[in-house]
């Protein structure tokens, strides 16, 4: 609830999760003696049962959901957090939680609203970490702050896999806090977000956004690979004349021991050591890969030869920016 631009709740023993919460955050609410019910939809409800989280599916957040909220909870007791839902919230459904209602950002708001969070770090080599909890509004990412902290990602972190490891370890610590603070009665400031410094970042997905451009210039090629690396697939190109079908590129280095390079060598293989493969930018740098897999998800770096080029057909690139990306509660949404 909300009094004198404070945030708190009292006497509270439920939390309500929209979309794919964290199993050790289900630990953390049972330490304090913490109910929690998780509402999800079809799509991201595999991941919760495969981690044994019991969840209600629902399709949107209906009047059948709302009846279920009103019967099971009482709204004034219970905090209602969203942890990446595929539900369209609009201001008269979230008016309904009674400013109970918070959500959980893992970049700079209001700098980097929307979704792709640790891919789009990657790319434009944003090397802060910030974690929010903000209030839930009609605008998407736009509630006041209610909590904060900013920290370094490690040096080692590189790939989402890694940078949403660390984003984990630092955020159960994080969520922890914010639950003992509520439990104490302590009150939030809410913090207005400053709309003119505000910037969205669109969805994203692997098979669709994710297609190389081999004229980037190598620091922007390698961000852009890195972006789509562990747990994703891995960017995507094609090789001479798309004999081996789409390919997906992960594991890559820059190199900047052997000679520079002119823009039209841009994607060819210079070298084929032991078990990776050096290939040509436009600039001074070269890509050291170690891992290549076809549709398959074999490793083919074997049958690449020196001489063979790497390319990636204009409308593939084309329609890799054109396409936006919508996900619902059944998954990627066809357009």
């Amino acid at each position: 609830m909300i009094k004198n631009n404070k945030f708190y709740l009292k006497n509270f023993s439920n939390i309500v999760f929209f979309g794919q919460p964290n199993p050790k955050i289900i630990q953390i609410n049972k330490k304090y003696k913490l109910k929690s019910t998780v509402i999800t939809s079809l799509d991201q409800s595999k991941f919760l049962k495969k981690n044994k989280i019991d969840y209600q599916i629902f399709n949107s957040i209906d009047q059948k959901c709302i009846n279920f909220l009103k019967k099971n909870f009482n709204i004034k007791n219970t905090l209602f957090f969203g942890f990446s839902p595929r539900y369209i919230f609009k201001q008269k459904t979230i008016n309904l939680f009674e400013n109970n209602f918070v959500n959980v950002h893992n970049t700079r708001l209001p700098l980097d609203c929307g979704g792709g969070g640790s891919s789009w770090s990657i790319m434009r080599e944003d090397r802060i970490c910030n974690l929010s909890i903000f209030l839930m509004t009609g605008e998407i990412d736009g509630g006041p702050i209610i909590k904060n902290e900013l920290s370094l990602y490690p040096k080692h972190c590189l790939v989402p896999i890694e940078i949403e490891s660390h984003i984990e370890k630092i955020f159960l610590k994080f969520y922890e806090t914010f639950i003992q603070e509520l439990l104490k009665g302590e009150k939030f400031d809410l913090k207005e977000q400053t709309k003119y410094l505000s910037r969205y970042n669109p969805r994203l997905n692997t098979e669709i956004s994710g297609f190389i451009d081999w004229n980037l210039d190598s620091y922007d090629l390698i961000n852009f690979i890195n972006a789509f690396d562990m747990p994703y697939k891995g960017a995507s190109t094609y090789l001479n004349n798309g004999d081996f079908g789409k390919l997906y590129i992960r594991k890559v280095q820059l190199h900047g021991g052997d000679t520079p390079n002119h823009p039209h060598m841009t994607g060819i293989v210079s070298r084929h050591d032991i078990n990776w493969i050096t290939v040509c930018t436009k600039s001074k740098h070269m890509l050291l890969i170690e891992e290549i897999t076809n549709e398959k998800g074999k490793n083919i770096i074997n049958l690449i030869k020196p001489g063979d080029r790497f390319f990636t057909p204009i409308d593939k690139l084309d329609r890799a920016k054109s396409k936006r990306i919508y996900y619902n509660s059944l998954g990627l949404k066809k357009n």
